[in-house]
């Protein structure tokens, strides 16, 4: 009866137990700035509108804001020392939109000065 009683408890404490991201009902996303470089006027658009994000220092993220729809990758433009970067995505045909829940766009910048060379996003999901 003791061994029985342990496996009922056992089995209703696995399937009570679920991860966050299960609970969310929205694509939150928030960025994470990798760089060496403060980030100004950031704008994000994951296809659904462009989110401003304002600025970011070197090594800071954001609070998450809500999305609509969102993909691993995403069109952002910002100024680094008055300067305006771009990562344009071509489209998103084929890609899959990212499920509810929470994610961090890494953003990297390289040494390069081309508006169109310089950043890099990873998708970290959490």
């Amino acid at each position: 009866m003791k061994k029985f009683l342990i496996l009922i408890i056992s089995i209703s404490t696995l399937f009570s137990c679920s991860s966050d991201n299960n609970n969310i009902s929205e694509v939150n996303i928030r960025l994470s700035n990798v760089s060496q470089y403060n980030f100004k006027n950031i704008v994000v658009n994951t296809s659904t509108g462009n989110t401003n994000f304002e600025n970011m220092s070197s090594q800071e993220t954001t609070n998450y804001k809500a999305f609509e729809t969102a993909y691993r990758y995403a069109f952002v433009e910002l100024e680094i020392d008055g300067k305006t970067y771009t990562l344009q995505p071509i489209d998103y045909v084929g890609e899959t939109p990212l499920k509810n829940g929470n994610y961090t766009y890494q953003i990297d910048a390289n040494d390069s000065q081309e508006q169109y060379g310089k950043l890099s996003l990873t998708l970290i999901d959490e």
